[in-house]
């Protein structure tokens, strides 16, 4: 349950594995015989960069939670509609997305750019194979960039020579941690993480946060916890008042906290999936 997706729905299987090779031969260990959380979404959202492993983890997901495509395209939906708020209305021309994951289509690069061409983003992911599409994508893009690098590792994040290269830190920047926070575990401190980015944000700044919970519908998605947590991949559900705890330090815009298909949609309530459908909050904070 992370927000990354396809960058090019159109791109084969094959492409991964070549956009991929030259961080292969490099050394770099890309483990396509392991799920990752940034695949198993791109094959939820219906993309080709993923692989067995990944689909077969995803499978047993959708098993226990069989509307959990519904909440993975719900919450790219509620990604743009908060990169469009950013760039309309709070006046955002920089973003940090961590764990972006695979590129695709409606990045947040190409709706912010949308509205101003100016607009500057750094996608960060742990993934090698998302550094290598990222890079093969973005290459002709000055204004946007992506790195290897853990969200666990806030410093390095920060301080990584292509995000300061491209990043003004003295001036305001939007960071989005979307669908990424449920992958760390309590003892891995959540809490502490976004802290440590917020302590090198400038007033003004926004945090976009989304999270996977148990509260609405607790069997079915807690059997997409005990699913992916028994393919490999961490993942630790968390209610409502734990995620405004996420946001210490930072103003929520209005609507606050909702589920994410709700988060200033457009489309009649009669229309969205049930919240049980979802299960997944989102919102986002403005730093004084």
């Amino acid at each position: 349950m992370t927000h990354t997706g396809n960058m090019h729905d159109e791109t084969a299987p094959g492409a991964a594995e070549g956009a991929a090779g030259a961080q292969e031969s490099s050394g770099a260990s890309l483990r396509i015989g392991e799920a990752h959380s940034a695949r198993m979404y791109d094959y939820l959202l219906g993309g080709k960069d993923n692989y067995p492993a990944d689909q077969s983890a995803a499978e047993k997901a959708v098993s226990a939670f069989p509307t959990l495509r519904t909440a993975a395209r719900e919450n790219r939906k509620f990604l743009g509609r908060a990169v469009r708020y950013l760039v309309e209305e709070a006046g955002i021309r920089q973003f940090l997305d961590i764990g972006s994951g695979l590129p695709t289509a409606h990045n947040v690069h190409q709706v912010a750019q949308a509205h101003d061409p100016s607009a500057r983003v750094v996608y960060v992911d742990n993934d090698p194979i998302v550094l290598a599409h990222g890079r093969a994508l973005l290459s002709t893009d000055e204004r946007t960039t992506v790195i290897q690098t853990d969200i666990r590792d806030p410093r390095g994040i920060i301080e990584h020579p292509e995000t300061q290269a491209l990043l003004d830190f003295t001036q305001p920047v939007a960071v989005l941690a979307v669908a990424i926070l449920h992958f760390l575990s309590d003892e891995e401190n959540p809490g502490g993480v976004v802290e440590q980015l917020r302590g090198a944000l400038a007033p003004g700044s926004m945090l976009v946060l989304s999270h996977a919970t148990a509260e609405i519908s607790p069997s079915t998605a807690l059997g997409v916890q005990t699913a992916y947590r028994a393919q490999g991949v961490p993942l630790t559900l968390r209610d409502r008042s734990a995620l405004t705890d996420l946001f210490d330090g930072f103003e929520l815009v209005d609507p606050g906290i909702q589920v994410v298909s709700d988060w200033r949609s457009t489309v009649p309530e009669a229309e969205r999936p049930s919240h049980a459908e979802v299960s997944w909050y989102g919102g986002i904070g403005r730093l004084a």
